[in-house]
């Protein structure tokens, strides 16, 4: 017994395409992307040419090429940041590790992104100034002594 056939499985009306619909949210939801510019090696340190944007999602590549180049024997990184348009938590989230094993960082020509990430994140850092205000002792009483 055949059961071949070529009749569609949906009828023609089911099988048309939806029509496109645009839906703009207001903001940007592509991942960033990074690029790695350019990397020497001087010694055992790594120096990196940095471009693009580095947020959560993008930072992953960059966690492996540095675990890779930590597996190679590279104890010091230079990041060169000039060419860095954006970058958030991630991008510190990716770098955090490396000095914890007697690594040396640093990054140089620092764009304004990485500078307004780094100062965020140092701001806070900080402890607040002064005690909280339901702890700070009484003012002395202006009144004195009525003895």
């Amino acid at each position: 017994m055949n059961t071949s056939s070529t009749a569609p499985i949906l009828s023609a009306p089911l099988a048309t395409e939806a029509p496109l619909t645009v839906h703009d949210s207001g903001a940007d939801t592509a991942p960033g992307v990074i690029h790695i510019h350019s990397c020497t090696t001087l010694g055992t340190t790594l120096v990196v040419h940095l471009a693009g944007e580095i947020d959560q999602f993008s930072a992953a590549p960059l966690r492996a090429f540095l675990a890779s180049a930590a597996d190679n024997g590279h104890t010091g990184l230079v990041l060169d940041c000039s060419r860095v348009t954006f970058c958030d938590s991630g991008f510190l989230a990716a770098l955090d590790w490396w000095p914890r094993q007697g690594r040396r960082l640093r990054l140089t020509h620092r764009s304004r992104a990485v500078e307004r990430l780094l100062r965020a994140a140092a701001a806070a850092a900080r402890p607040p100034l002064g005690p909280p205000a339901h702890r700070r002792p009484a003012a002395p009483s202006r009144l004195g002594s009525t003895g």
